[in-house]
């Protein structure tokens, strides 16, 4: 699934397409996918594309009448490609934009969203809930410790909620406890502010260092040029039982967590 560092990505790859263009056609091939895509979609025609921004894992295109929310969900893509090309079997969404390019909703299980609002994005409903960004200063320690007092679930799924924090997901997660020297299954509540504060600022490395590599391709995900995300090939722990700890040499272990595979190494992480 593609998580925040991926619709980082492809956020940066598409803005220099579509921002000061005006979109000319809204092609809906395929209007089911988690939601219907709403009729409203249309409205977009003739409007020009003030920016290109990203809240969570949505992706916000945004024009003086409203805004486009994209989705993902769990093996979409967005892709700029000419216009004329043929789509896809699995191609249900282009925005097609003056400058001959469109942008290209590619979605085989058909998880993504394509949605319309009128309103302030923030206050959508599909948002106006959510944590705060990782990468901002919102994000800290003292959220982190205060939030878990009376969490006395695993810290791991307690790091993915979207309501304490967005855009930590499940590869991420597992590579920032390992950065942190934190086991998975500790108790939220049973982490010292400190270790938090240690725990903050691997999930902003480990995050950053996705976005600059691209995201970390495992399936389906591409940037929107078609390129691979190249932060799979700098995953300590994620995707990797059975094989050695760079750390330490010990055996990557694997277990179950909220229907979620963890990986972790016993030695390196309490």
């Amino acid at each position: 699934m593609p998580e925040l560092p991926e619709v980082e990505t492809t956020c940066r790859g598409i803005e220099p397409h579509m921002q000061g263009r005006t979109i000319t056609a809204v092609l809906v091939r395929q209007p089911k996918l988690r939601w219907p895509v709403p009729d409203e979609i249309q409205r977009l025609i003739g409007q020009t594309v003030n920016s290109v921004t990203r809240r969570a894992k949505y992706v916000m295109v945004n024009t003086d009448l409203g805004t486009v929310l994209l989705h993902l969900g769990m093996s979409g893509s967005l892709r700029v490609v000419d216009a004329e090309l043929e789509p896809g079997k699995h191609d249900h969404v282009d925005l097609v934009l003056d400058s001959g390019k469109a942008v290209r909703l590619h979605d085989p299980r058909r998880f993504g969203a394509v949605l319309w609002t009128e309103e302030d994005p923030a206050q959508h409903k599909l948002i106006n809930h959510l944590g705060p960004e990782p990468l901002t200063d919102d994000f800290d320690a003292e959220r982190l410790y205060t939030l878990s007092r009376k969490k006395t679930g695993s810290v791991k799924p307690f790091i993915m909620d979207a309501e304490v924090v967005v855009g930590v997901g499940n590869i991420y997660a597992s590579e920032s406890l390992f950065m942190a020297g934190i086991s998975p299954a500790r108790a939220a509540n049973k982490i010292s502010k400190q270790r938090y504060g240690v725990l903050v600022d691997c999930i902003k490395q480990v995050l950053a260092r996705s976005i600059e590599q691209g995201g970390t391709t495992l399936r389906d995900f591409v940037q929107a040029e078609g390129k691979p995300g190249y932060f799979k090939q700098e995953l300590n722990v994620y995707g990797r039982a059975g094989e050695p700890c760079r750390k330490c040499g010990a055996v990557i272990s694997q277990i179950k967590q909220g229907q979620r595979s963890t990986f972790y190494c016993k030695t390196c992480q309490r």
